[in-house]
């Protein structure tokens, strides 16, 4: 991919960047979505003082999305919040169509991006649980297309790579906490990342596309002919290598990604809006994506050309190929909080999700995951280690985003979880994550973590 609709690859980068990278980044109160609003169940609607908060101070939230969208940065937003497995707190802002005037509801369909990957995490590791394979195991082991990579080094006098043999071979491990050596091609220049560009790999992954028909296999067969961009477990750098995971997955399964998630995941959450497109019924309920003009104006673009979510794909992006809704990701959010269960259905061990929002950083890297005081990486989420030092409130929160601007967080000390959901990417992308983070828990009356 060489060229971006109504967006530059400058401003492409930016954009990505500040979504995941940064302090990661007409009202209705419809219930919508599949939360239960039945008394005393799981994800019941109570008022926030029936979990220790303050009403008029959480409507601080609602009333930030309403400025933004006032303010013409947004175009709507939907958030959604839980404490103690109720949710206290689910509104809808402004429009999901400006054009149409159509209105921002809580059933709205949003592009998740990045926010895939902790789903493709969560599969991955549901085989981990039946003993397919370690974390130490290297990844050709079982993806034979990407054995014996090599590590560029630089260029010689006609420009040409040149390479070196890894020290030791990637794992799982090293693939799951972004530390193997691969990389997105778009976040930095070198000839690594240009080689992920020319090969279709690189822009095409971050959207969720490849070319028509291809595959996982395709992609890991392309992927295994670019050296790694640096030695495994020797640095941290945002890379494609949670479409590598969703392989994996197809690989010990034996199924196709997109049924292992329904078979897995999505069907005991009852989480019946997420999928790899929105089938035509659901159309009406799929949000606009918007950019910002030169002269900082909501308009109508993808992020990427050549995106049709309208269509089922060949290749199912583990990285950032899925649609879904605030309600849905919140069942998802609240299932890992929970310990891996929810509403009687288990879909990982305690321990196992405990495993996987520990640090998880190489001790042989010189520098700490994401380049964020107080913050490291686990297995497919980001991790507070130093609250402090992050800006944060709770030590473990873990949490991710995506590029399209949906963010999340979990936070296990105060029993929290957080869902936002908007639909717009360029430089002007408010820091909905961090204003959110702030007003919520400035309502918070009865706090467990002091």
């Amino acid at each position: 991919m060489t060229s971006f609709t109504r967006l530059s690859l400058k401003t492409l980068k930016h954009t990505l960047l500040f979504v995941v990278l940064s302090t990661l980044i007409a009202c209705t109160t419809a219930i919508g979505g599949n939360i239960s609003v039945s008394t005393g169940s799981t994800l019941a609607m109570v008022s926030p003082e029936a979990v220790g908060m303050d009403s008029e101070r959480l409507n601080r939230v609602t009333a930030a999305m309403q400025s933004l969208v006032d303010e013409g940065l947004l175009a709507g937003a939907v958030t959604i919040a839980a404490r103690d497995n109720k949710v206290m707190h689910f509104e809808s802002v402004g429009y999901r169509d400006l054009e149409s005037r159509a209105l921002m509801t809580n059933d709205t369909l949003f592009r998740i991006y990045s926010m895939s990957k902790p789903v493709t995490g969560v599969a991955l590791m549901a085989l981990y649980e039946e003993g397919k394979f370690k974390l130490s195991d290297p990844v050709e082991m079982y993806i034979p297309q990407m054995k014996d990579l090599r590590v560029y080094t630089g260029t010689d006098a006609d420009g040409s790579m040149t390479t070196e043999d890894a020290n030791h071979k990637m794992t799982i491990r090293e693939l799951m906490s972004h530390t193997g050596g691969l990389s997105y091609g778009i976040f930095s220049q070198s000839p690594v990342d240009s080689a992920y560009l020319a090969a279709g790999i690189g822009a095409a992954a971050a959207a969720g596309i490849l070319a028509p028909n291809e595959t996982g296999r395709d992609f890991v067969r392309k992927l295994g002919q670019i050296p790694l961009k640096s030695q495994p477990g020797s640095q941290w750098e945002y890379s494609v290598s949670v479409d590598v995971q969703g392989y994996l997955v197809e690989v010990l399964s034996g199924q196709k990604f997109g049924e292992f998630l329904d078979e897995r995941i999505f069907a005991p959450l009852n989480m019946q809006d997420t999928a790899f497109s929105v089938p035509e019924e659901k159309l009406n309920r799929f949000s606009q994506m918007y950019a910002y003009s030169e002269g900082g104006a909501l308009v109508p673009s993808e992020l990427f050309p050549g995106t049709d979510f309208t269509k089922a794909p060949s290749f199912e992006s583990g990285g950032a190929g899925l649609v879904s809704t605030a309600a849905d990701y919140m069942r998802f959010s609240q299932m890992l909080l929970n310990g891996g269960e929810l509403d009687g259905e288990r879909i990982l061990a305690p321990l196992t999700v405990d495993l996987m929002h520990r640090d998880q950083t190489p001790k042989a890297m010189a520098e700490s995951a994401l380049d964020q005081q107080g913050t490291a990486f686990g297995l497919d989420f980001a991790v507070i280690l130093d609250p402090v030092e992050a800006e944060s409130y709770s030590k473990g929160e873990y949490y991710w985003g995506g590029a399209a601007g949906t963010w999340f967080w979990i936070d296990p000390v105060e029993d929290i979880v957080f869902v936002g959901m908007i639909q717009v990417a360029g430089a002007l992308t408010p820091d909905v994550r961090g204003t959110s983070r702030r007003l919520l828990y400035q309502a918070i009356m009865e706090p467990k973590g002091i």
